[in-house]
């Protein structure tokens, strides 16, 4: 690009720069064809070795036409080529537009992929439905905290009763020991007055026998 836009100046100066004219010249001053050979072929170079091979005259260059034509040529030949250049610039910038457009749709559809897989990843089937994993989570640790409370409560309630029973059973065994010691209390008085009553029988049939003798 650079190059091209030297080659526009170069053409612009040599069409209306002034000071700059061509001016037909006798056959005796300049000849058909240049014997001096230019060591540098770039436009400037060109430029500069047409100026130097040039005369002056009234403050205007005689230029030689065979070397004008050589420039002319060489300044032709190189926009010509910077334009295929350019348009082979252009073409390869479509030809990558399309390249990016089509990266940019493959990629959109792997992230689209993505997207759908993360999806799957954090998603469970749960009865048939499709639940988060994160509300599934939140969902089975509530009902682990609700189940563990529930069981304290019923841990609770079941130690309050052991407790009672515990109770109730030291009370009843209390009781049992009571009513043996009465039983056997009452037992021994029992005989006591069984043996008592036998004795006075006993006394009783003596005198019955003492008196029929």
């Amino acid at each position: 690009m650079k190059q091209l836009l030297i080659i526009l100046a170069f053409y612009s100066l040599l069409s209306a720069a002034p000071g700059f004219a061509m001016q037909t010249l006798p056959a005796n001053t300049l000849t058909a064809a240049d014997t001096v050979k230019n060591s540098n072929n770039s436009l400037a170079g060109q430029y500069q070795f047409m100026l130097s091979r040039s005369k002056t005259l009234n403050g205007y260059k005689l230029i030689n036409p065979y070397r004008l034509s050589g420039v002319w040529k060489s300044v032709t030949d190189t926009l010509s080529k910077e334009r295929a250049s350019l348009k082979r610039i252009q073409t390869d910038l479509v030809i990558q537009q399309d390249k990016i457009t089509k990266l940019e749709g493959e990629l959109q559809g792997n992230l689209n992929a993505t997207k759908e897989n993360n999806a799957r990843v954090n998603e469970i089937s749960f009865l048939g439905m499709s639940v988060d994993k994160g509300m599934y989570s939140a969902g089975v640790w509530a009902i682990i905290a609700i189940l563990a409370i529930a069981l304290f409560v019923v841990i609770s309630r079941s130690a309050k009763h052991i407790n009672e029973a515990k109770e109730k059973n030291d009370l009843y065994g209390s009781l049992s020991a009571e009513y043996q010691a009465f039983k056997a209390k009452a037992q021994e008085k029992e005989r006591k007055l069984a043996r008592e009553l036998q004795d006075e029988r006993n006394i009783v049939d003596e005198l019955k026998q003492k008196n029929r003798s």
